[in-house]
């Protein structure tokens, strides 16, 4: 397949939905809906109009670019003083719900597919605890659901792939010695890799900010380039990292923590983060149009009853469990424990983990695991789309009705 074949069919493909999307946003049609099933309808599954493989070298830089510029991008979205004023929700939801996320789809995991290596297990236990609220926009962006739970989710998906990244780093690692690849010095390397990473992505968001401020407030740098900085600091922070023995995406998210101290304008940060979502919208949308029609394929064979449940288990218990226990003595109604509990969509985090690790490890000899990770997005990207927009009017309603209950005459 001519790579050029891919690129005119994805700008068709974004052109003609940007063209309908005000309307399929108000019929809770979303964009990763729309590209994972057009992906999966084009792919050898369907028409067998495109034929790509996960392992390709373009698939990979694809998915590099989107997961470092997501992490840059959800780190600096993080309104620090907004954090210290509500830190409740979010830090329950981080400290106690994220860790026993992992442990409950880990020791699941462990049960039912008992063959498997169990670093593999781990590994799904992992890039299936993330979530991504993108996936249940309506939620974050619905006037209906109080500003406090919109916040709490939006914070939550926002740290939560970066704070899963180090111990997926590590698991690849592992997963790469057994491979024979770092035979030796091991725990060396891992240890540059989660030390190094972190101070480099600092160091250049921090500085990155900085500069960026005293040239905003010079009046020396154009508000473009202002928004354009985005993408070279989340690359700078990547490159350099790795160029020195650290992990680069680890060094994009903290370059993006960097950039909140670095740059306090809100007005200034504002405007990065705008061209960062915009262009990270797009890079999205290409990641979710490959699993579409690359992993959704490759992992159909291997799906079967263990799989389906687990994967229905990891959107529902493994995730509403852990979250419910995390907010006892929130103060918190049983509907909104339950609505954060089911927002917990697995979405572009897990798929680029998913991506990157294939790269690491390859499909074969993971094909069980693999597969439970696709499905288990499939499900989400359709599941919690679908009902991102009712489900936030319900909730709404519920929450009013309480404020505001009828007065007995």
């Amino acid at each position: 397949m001519h790579h050029h074949t891919l690129l005119i069919f994805f700008a068709l493909l974004i052109f003609a939905f940007g063209l309908f999307s005000r309307l399929a946003e108000r019929k809770s049609v979303t964009g990763p809906m729309v590209f994972v099933a057009v992906g999966v309808l084009v792919s050898p599954l369907g028409l067998g109009l495109l034929d790509v493989h996960p392992e390709i070298e373009p698939v990979r830089l694809v998915a590099e670019l989107a997961l470092t510029l997501v992490l840059f991008t959800d780190a600096s979205l993080i309104d620090i003083k907004a954090l210290r004023k509500a830190p409740a929700i979010p830090a329950r939801l981080l400290l106690i719900g994220l860790p026993l996320t992992m442990l409950s789809g880990i020791g699941l995991g462990a049960l039912m597919f008992g063959s498997a290596s169990l670093l593999a297990i781990v590994l799904m236990g992992l890039i299936l605890s993330p979530t991504d609220a993108a996936l249940g926009q309506a939620v974050v962006k619905s006037k209906s659901v109080p500003l406090r739970i919109r916040q709490s989710i939006s914070v939550e998906s926002g740290l939560n792939d970066g704070i899963a990244l180090p111990p997926i780093i590590v698991c690849l690692v592992l997963l790469g010695a057994e491979a024979g690849d770092h035979q030796n010095g091991v725990l060396g390397f891992v240890a540059r890799q989660v030390t190094l990473g972190p101070l480099a992505g600092l160091a250049v968001g921090w500085v990155g900010g900085k500069l960026i401020q005293f040239m905003a407030d010079k009046g020396w740098m154009e508000e473009t380039f202002q928004r354009l900085s985005a993408l070279p600091l989340a690359i700078l922070a990547y490159t350099i990292a790795e160029s020195v023995g650290g992990n680069g995406f680890i060094a994009a998210f903290f370059a993006g923590l960097g950039l909140t101290v670095g740059a306090p304008s809100a007005v200034l940060r504002h405007r990065i983060q705008e061209f960062a979502e915009t262009e990270g919208t797009q890079l999205i949308l290409v990641v979710f149009l490959l699993f579409g029609i690359s992993m959704v394929p490759a992992a159909v064979p291997y799906w079967g009853l263990p799989e389906v449940i687990y994967a229905l288990a990891s959107l529902s218990v493994i995730r509403m469990v852990p979250v419910a226990i995390s907010l006892i003595g929130a103060r918190l109604d049983w509907q909104s424990v339950a609505f954060i509990g089911w927002f917990g969509p697995r979405g572009i985090a897990s798929v680029l983990y998913l991506l990157i690790a294939v790269s690491v490890t390859g499909f074969a000899g993971y094909e069980q695991v693999m597969s439970v990770i696709v499905l288990t997005v499939v499900f989400s990207v359709f599941a919690h789309g679908v009902t991102a927009m009712p489900l936030s009017e319900l909730y709404g309603a519920t929450q009013t009705a309480e404020q505001h209950p009828t007065r007995k005459t």
